[in-house]
């Protein structure tokens, strides 16, 4: 028996039963849900809590990426939509559809990511929209992150649960 053989055995590589896929899945959710609009969360707590100087550079810098994200959108979102989509679709289709386990494993990854970005998008046009500063823009952003938090749960309960099925149906050794 070769070394790789023995690696191999030794070794599951399979999506949903690698360590790995879960440990980038709880740091994806963990940092979208620490940035909002670009702008770490505690921000906001210290622009609440001290205002001033901290208030500003909130202001500036979720005005900044929210003028950045609308740019994008107005210029290429139409494409940027497109091109999601044929992703999300393909990966949809390789995955359920030809049961392409690495696929279904990236789908339920970027799928989300994708909900996420048209939450923060909705939050962005509102703010934009209201020009919201002080309290309006923390109350704005705060309900975006429990909106994600929310969905990050229910994500990660169904990856699990997709990813548990899989495990069980395909057996613990491989076939």
């Amino acid at each position: 028996m070769s070394l790789f053989e023995t690696l191999s055995e030794m070794i599951d590589l399979r999506s949903f039963s690698n360590l790995w896929y879960w440990i980038a899945l709880a740091v994806m959710w963990s940092t979208l849900s620490h940035r909002i609009l670009g702008a770490p969360f505690d921000m906001v707590h210290r622009a609440r809590k001290y205002g001033g100087q901290q208030a500003q550079d909130l202001d500036d810098l979720v005005r900044i990426n929210v003028n950045r994200m609308m740019f994008v959108v107005q210029s290429a979102g139409v494409w940027l939509l497109g091109l999601a989509c044929f992703v999300l679709s393909v990966l949809a289709t390789l995955g359920f559809g030809l049961s392409v386990e690495i696929a279904q494993a990236v789908f339920l990854l970027v799928f989300p990511m994708s909900l996420v970005v048209l939450i923060n998008l909705m939050t962005a046009q509102k703010i934009l929209k209201t020009a919201a500063q002080g309290e309006d823009l923390y109350k704005a952003m705060t309900t975006c992150r429990l909106l994600i938090q929310l969905l990050g749960m229910v994500c990660i309960f169904l990856t699990c649960l997709w990813g548990m099925f899989q495990n069980l149906h395909i057996g613990p050794l491989g076939g």
